[in-house]
């Protein structure tokens, strides 16, 4: 992939600019979004760049691409580069936009690294950028041509159909299309991002994961209202859903996105979620169960408190509806009467898992840490071990 010349130059500087990324990806941000101001106010999270993920995970898998390329010459990082696909797809990110990004970036690596940038330097980095950049929009340009729309052109709008408190601080919206259109279909797991115009005029998007099966007339998103912490401001997009958007409002979502998908084979699967990341598990045992799944299933989940834990009831009930399946609730403040080997962070030490088992993992980095490390020591292979991050992937950055 990476010519050798180009791959001397990387694995010399490599280093140098790892330990000044950091800077580079805020210098770029501040020259990017002074440009483009639009770019800030209508596509990137306005929370993450106030909080700096957005940087870190630009970070990481601008370092994580280019170390893969010296080290694995004849490979490429694929479950990465479709990770980010999808997430891009699902904002309606084109090819051109590439273009504005490389421009900016260069100029960031040229202004920190200063002389350091020889030309043979530019060049390396700049054909780095490319492979990276060109692989996505490949993948993208798949992506756009299985929903049959044009690149970018992923947004439609929904009617709130109904609406439903399953915690003090989670919701379901339901939605259906506004055209009385079909609903377009998507495979369990899948998120789509829903676009919100706030009181500012900003549109904001996020992403939330589908949580019912496919199948139904309609769609169902689960959003947790996210609470600043440590300074940190609220979530705009889950606070806005949450206060204004009610049975009757309109809603702008993209099309299905999302590679932490059931492979529709019949092995043993363990879902394994923590917090609002139990929302595509949720999805994915609703269609176990309608087509008749019956090889072992494990389901795992760990929450402050069950009074806490978002759909709660359907997520035991949807695996009762199994043959052969066992539930693994885990709380830390939990109910009198709940298992002590069930209070706590979710410890897989007393949980059998089969041979052979699929893992499918959603929630907070460090419990998506955990949880793959005690899966590869009960033997599970790292390739059969899937993840999805809401939000920035900082696992890439802090690898």
């Amino acid at each position: 992939m990476l010519s050798e010349k180009s791959a001397a130059t990387v694995r010399a500087t490599l280093p140098a600019l790892g330990a000044a990324i950091g800077t580079i990806t805020e210098r770029f941000y501040e020259r990017l979004f002074a440009a483009h101001p639009e770019l800030l106010r209508d596509l990137f999270n306005r929370g993450n760049q106030a909080a700096g993920l957005q940087r870190q995970a630009l970070a990481g898998s601008i370092a994580a691409f280019a170390t893969h390329l010296v080290e694995h010459p004849d490979e490429r990082p694929d479950a990465m580069l479709g990770r980010i696909a999808h997430k891009h797809t699902s904002l309606g990110v084109t090819a051109e936009q590439y273009e504005v990004v490389h421009r900016h970036l260069f100029d960031a690596i040229a202004e920190v690294l200063g002389e350091a940038v020889t030309p043979e330097v530019a060049a390396a980095w700049d054909e780095v950028y490319w492979l990276m950049a060109n692989a996505l929009t490949a993948v993208e340009t798949r992506l756009y041509a299985a929903h049959e729309v044009a690149a970018g052109d992923v947004w439609r709008e929904w009617t709130v159909v109904g609406r439903t408190e399953e915690t003090a601080d989670a919701a379901t919206f339901h939605l259906r299309p506004s055209d009385g259109a079909p609903a377009p279909g998507f495979r369990p797991g899948q998120y789509v991002s829903v676009q919100v115009e706030l009181p500012d005029g900003a549109r904001q998007i996020r992403q939330y994961s589908l949580s019912s099966a496919p199948g139904s007339a309609t769609r169902s998103i689960t959003v947790k209202r996210v609470r600043g912490r440590a300074g940190a401001p609220d979530g705009e997009v889950s606070h806005h859903l949450h206060a204004r958007v009610h049975e009757g409002d309109r809603l702008h979502l993209s099309a299905p996105c999302g590679d932490l998908v059931l492979d529709g084979g019949g092995a043993p699967l363990l879902l394994a979620s923590a917090g609002i990341g139990c929302t595509p598990m949720l999805a994915m045992l609703e269609h176990l169960a309608d087509t008749g799944h019956r090889a072992p299933v494990t389901v795992v989940h760990g929450d402050r408190s069950p009074a806490e834990h978002a759909l709660r009831d359907d997520h035991a009930a949807l695996t009762a509806k199994l043959p052969d399946a066992a539930a693994h609730f885990w709380y830390e403040r939990p109910e009198p009467g709940h298992p002590a080997d069930r209070t706590g962070r979710v410890d897989l030490a007393a949980v059998a898992v089969a041979p052979g088992t699929r893992a499918y993992l959603c929630g907070p980095l460090p419990f998506m840490r955990a949880v793959r490390s005690q899966l590869l020591a009960k033997g599970v292979a790292p390739a059969d071990i899937h993840y999805e991050v809401f939000g920035p992937d900082l696992w890439l950055a802090q690898d």
